[in-house]
């Protein structure tokens, strides 16, 4: 497993770090002190083979609509992953979902799609690969971070509706 810490330094990549109690959901993070940076939802979902692994991320209060993602990125029925197929392509555990997973993906096996009010924003907010802390970035950070991991964001307006 690559150490984050270790890649973002040697990237020149920074960040501004949130120590805070764990959370596991969106609503559970709505009682953490606020911060910068514009809340993330994380979900690592597959097509009905397995062929194709997707992480999309989207603002944390936008329910995704899975039926119409898969007509929008012409995909086979859409459901979330495992949390070993998680761990396998990501390096992570359920709960502590994001893009910093992508380190872990050496062999560019996840398509990334992020929601254009994600990708538009100013900063984003992001887990360290734990639920236990916040990683703040700037957009170009955020930016450096995916060209670092060689990875393709495909940003769109990800169907679905506020809650």
């Amino acid at each position: 497993m690559t150490d984050l810490t270790a890649f973002l330094a040697a990237h020149d990549i920074r960040a501004e770090r949130f120590e805070h109690p764990a959370v596991f959901t969106c609503e559970e993070s709505s009682l953490l002190p606020p911060m910068p940076g514009a809340p993330t939802k994380n979900l690592f979902i597959r097509d009905r083979k397995g062929e194709r692994q997707i992480l999309v991320t989207v603002p944390h209060e936008k329910s995704v609509d899975l039926k119409a993602l898969k007509e929008l990125i012409d995909a086979d029925k859409l459901s979330f992953a495992s949390p070993e197929r998680l761990w396998e392509y990501l390096g992570v555990e359920p709960g502590s979902v994001t893009l910093m997973g992508l380190i872990h993906d050496l062999d560019h096996r996840v398509e990334v799609i992020v929601d254009a009010a994600i990708w538009n924003a100013e900063s984003v907010q992001c887990h360290p690969l734990v639920n236990t802390a916040t990683l703040v970035f700037s957009h170009s950070d955020l930016e450096k971070f995916i060209q670092a991991t060689g990875h393709k964001v495909r940003v769109l307006d990800v169907p679905g509706r506020q809650i």
